[in-house]
C-alpha cells in the first residue's frame, strides 16, 4: 500500500492519519528534539573531574497527549483506536527481531520525514466513548534516532566497457575492448541530502565475479572476492543499523563471501556527494549495482 502525501501538521502510524484535519488529535507531542545520549565517562584517576568517553546516542522515545473525537459517533471513534492498536499488531513486525514501523511526520513549512521504530503503548480511556471522545496516551519507541527523508532514493550503476582512455590513431582492426579476466570500472555519484550520515543498501545483479565496492573519498571497501552471481542472480548488502546483513537471491545468508577487512557498519553516505565504484568481472557488461538510500537528519 502506497504512502499517502500528508499535509503540514499530519502524522501518518501505520497508515493511521493523525493530526490536522483528521478525527485524532494532539494536545501535546514530545520527543521530537534531542534523543538522549548513552555516556561512557570515567572518573579521573587521583584528580578531580571525569574524563569524556565517546558518546551514543539513545533510541527516541516519541509520546503523544492525543484524543480521537468524532462528535456524536462512539463507534467511529472507537474503530480509529482499532485501527491504531492494528497497525502495531503487524505480526510482521511485533514477533520478527530486528522488525520496525515507520512514524511519518509533515512539520509546518518542512517536508515529510519518518523514523523506524515500534508503538509502546496505546492506553486509551473509554468513559466518554459513547459521546464520540476518547482520550488515548500514546508511545513510538523509536530504535534509530536519525530522522530520514521520506522518498528512498535508487542510483543505478552499470560497469563500462572501457579501461583505457579510448582509441589512439592510426585505428587498426581488429579492435578489442574490456576483456573478461579485466575487471571493468566506473564512477557513480550518490548524494545525501541530510545532515548527518545515512547508510545505503547495495545490490550487485549478476553476471559477474569478482566485486569490490568502494567509497572513493573515504577509502571503505566491501569486498567479495570469491562471489560468482549468473544472469538473474543478485545478492544484497545491507549496511543500515540493526538491519546488518548479506543475503542472496534464494534468502540465504551470503556474510561468507565478504572479505575479513569489509565493514557494513562503517560504509555510511556521508552528507553532500559520495563517489562510488565498482569493480567486478564481467564479459556481457550488463551487470548492476544499484545503491539504495534515505537522505539522513539530525533533527526534523
Amino acid at each position: 500500500m502506497p504512502d499517502v502525501d500528508l499535509e503540514e501538521g499530519q502524522w501518518d502510524l501505520g497508515g493511521v492519519l493523525m493530526g490536522t484535519g483528521t478525527p485524532v488529535r494532539f494536545k501535546e507531542v514530545t520527543g521530537l528534539g534531542w534523543p538522549g545520549t548513552r555516556e561512557s565517562d570515567v572518573d579521573r584517576p587521583s584528580a578531580d573531574g571525569t574524563y569524556p568517553g565517546p558518546d551514543y546516542y539513545t533510541g527516541r522515545t516519541i509520546e503523544f497527549d492525543a484524543n480521537i473525537r468524532v462528535p456524536g459517533n462512539g463507534p467511529a471513534c472507537e474503530a480509529l483506536l482499532a485501527q491504531i492498536q492494528a497497525a502495531a499488531d503487524d505480526p510482521t513486525i511485533r514477533l520478527v527481531g530486528g522488525a520496525t514501523m515507520p512514524l511519518r511526520v509533515r512539520r509546518p513549512g518542512s517536508t515529510t520525514r519518518r523514523a523506524f521504530g515500534r508503538l509502546r503503548r496505546c492506553a486509551p480511556e473509554l468513559a466518554q466513548a459513547i459521546h464520540g471522545y476518547i482520550p488515548v496516551d500514546m508511545a513510538f519507541e523509536a530504535t534509530d534516532p536519525t530522522w530520514y527523508g521520506d522518498v528512498e532514493q535508487t542510483v543505478d550503476i552499470p560497469l563500462g566497457w572501457m579501461t583505457g582512455g579510448g582509441f589512439t590513431a592510426p585505428v587498426v582492426a581488429p579492435i578489442y575492448v574490456t576483456s573478461a579476466s579485466a575487471a571493468a570500472e566506473r564512477p557513480g555519484w550518490v548524494t545525501n541530502n541530510g545532515t548527518r550520515d545515512t547508510w545505503p543498501v547495495l545490490t550487485i545483479q549478476g553476471p559477474c565475479s569478482n566485486v569490490t565496492i568502494t567509497h572513493v573519498a573515504s577509502g571503505r571497501v566491501l569486498a567479495l572476492p570469491t562471489l560468482v552471481l549468473t544472469a538473474g542472480q543478485w545478492l544484497e548488502l545491507d549496511t543500515r543499523p540493526g538491519q546488518l546483513s548479506v543475503v542472496r537471491e534464494n534468502g540465504g545468508n551470503a556474510e561468507t563471501y565478504l572479505s575479513p577487512a569489509s565493514r557494513l557498519d562503517l560504509f555510511s553516505l556521508p552528507p553532500g556527494t559520495s563517489e562510488l565504484r565498482w569493480t567486478a568481472v564481467d564479459p556481457t557488461n550488463s551487470a548492476r549495482l544499484t545503491v539504495t538510500w534515505r537522505d539522513a537528519y539530525t533533527a526534523l
